[in-house]
């Protein structure tokens, strides 16, 4: 076999390589035939099966009469294992388990048949228009229950998908389709056009009173974590890797430097650590939570982690305990963290404050709390108004300044 990983550099200096297939064929009437093709699929074993497949087109003289090449035959379905793999060499495990769901329930029934070469505009629009009507429950049962059983379930009834998970799902086909063309499985990747100007997501957060209530309805056992997670704004998942070596209870501080989900080790979202200070009531009930199980602040009887499957039943029955609920749906682990944000933007605590506290990497994340604090801003004008000390003397303060600085 002829086959090699070529390894070069791009134009922007970038560090790139793919499976090649380069042999000399020799025809029967003695001219030699040199092919040189990069593989449609990039494993080694994946170049071996084209090798053989060209050596084969060349005996049979249909190499290079297809009425499609190669490359044109490899299915969406195909390609999905090499997306995955890339994504576990280059993104958080939570984005490839992320990725990997938006391909088992929405672009493999739709696109997995399908060659990627003959995905294009037309086919990602009918796509797109399939998606608008789908509904919220991505694995939908067999015999779906009605209306008034899901009711009396307690279940929420399925909803249309809505234009950011829609958006999710097509930026992950992007991103598919951009890899394949990296990888030389096809020419060019079509563009795929998201849903533009998309209403601000709306959030739960618990009033000042449904969080002391909350607190106050927690089992012994839970809630100091519950009370933490309200006065910290953690991710369940930086709750869950919070380690005693990561607080400094003397200065009242807390450094978040991990996330752990479904077992698996990372950075915090974003990609960097923040450090978050801690009121008194947080400091006091950590103090008084300190155990002997490990090095997990929050554990298990044995000292492993919690998981998000464990800490599910406690939050519901604290909420049932404190009468708090919602037509709308269930409060989450993550209205825990909306809940910090929004008391500290009802409190006057400025925007720049609580993007630094939640971890925010950009402003826009943290701006969706801005209309909870409606005064703020009548209140900032509001200083013109008030009485001051003299006037400052402008004439004489850039004198001095000139005086100062000749």
């Amino acid at each position: 076999m002829s086959v090699r990983l070529r390894k070069w550099q791009n134009k922007a200096g970038k560090a790139e390589e793919a499976w090649q297939v380069d042999f000399m064929f020799h025809h029967p009437d003695g001219r030699q035939q040199r092919v040189v093709k990069f593989s449609p699929v990039q494993t080694r074993r994946g170049a071996e099966q084209y090798e053989r497949e060209l050596r084969a087109a060349l005996l049979n003289g249909t190499f290079g009469k297809e009425n499609s090449s190669e490359e044109n035959r490899v299915t969406l379905a195909q390609f999905a294992p090499r997306f995955l793999t890339y994504s576990e060499n280059n993104n958080k495990h939570s984005s490839v388990v992320t990725k990997r769901q938006l391909l088992e329930d929405h672009l493999l029934p739709f696109f997995g048949h399908m060659a990627l070469s003959a995905i294009g505009p037309a086919e990602i629009e009918d796509f797109k228009a399939i998606m608008r009507k789908k509904k919220s429950a991505a694995r939908a049962r067999k015999e779906a229950p009605t209306k008034a059983a899901l009711l009396k379930r307690g279940d929420v009834e399925p909803k249309s998908l809505s234009l950011k998970t829609i958006n999710n799902v097509l930026s992950a086909l992007s991103k598919l389709l951009a890899l394949a063309e990296e990888q030389r499985v096809i020419p060019q990747a079509p563009r795929v056009r998201l849903f533009g100007k998309l209403p601000k997501p709306t959030f739960d957060f618990l009033t000042f009173g449904e969080a002391e209530r909350l607190i106050d309805a927690a089992e012994p056992e839970w809630r100091t974590l519950l009370l933490v997670a309200l006065k910290t704004g953690l991710r369940q998942g930086e709750l869950i890797g919070l380690q005693w070596s990561d607080l400094d209870l003397t200065q009242g501080r807390l450094n978040v430097r991990r996330t752990v989900w479904r077992g698996v080790t990372d950075l915090p979202k974003g990609g960097r650590e923040r450090t978050v200070d801690l009121p008194a009531s947080a400091v006091d009930a950590l103090k008084a939570h300190r155990h002997l199980r490990g090095r997990f602040v929050f554990c298990q009887e044995d000292g492993q982690p919690l998981t998000a499957g464990k800490m599910a039943q406690p939050l519901r029955r604290a909420l049932h305990r404190a009468g708090i609920s919602r037509e709308e749906g269930r409060i989450g682990w993550h209205d825990l963290r909306h809940t910090y944000a929004s008391h500290l933007a009802m409190r006057g605590i400025p925007l720049k404050v609580i993007q630094e506290l939640m971890g925010h990497v950009t402003i826009e994340m943290t701006e969706r709390y801005a209309h909870l604090s409606p005064d703020t801003r009548r209140e900032a004008v509001g200083v013109l108004d008030r009485p001051s000390a003299p006037a400052c003397d402008i004439r004489a303060t850039r004198m001095e300044e000139v005086a100062n600085h000749p």
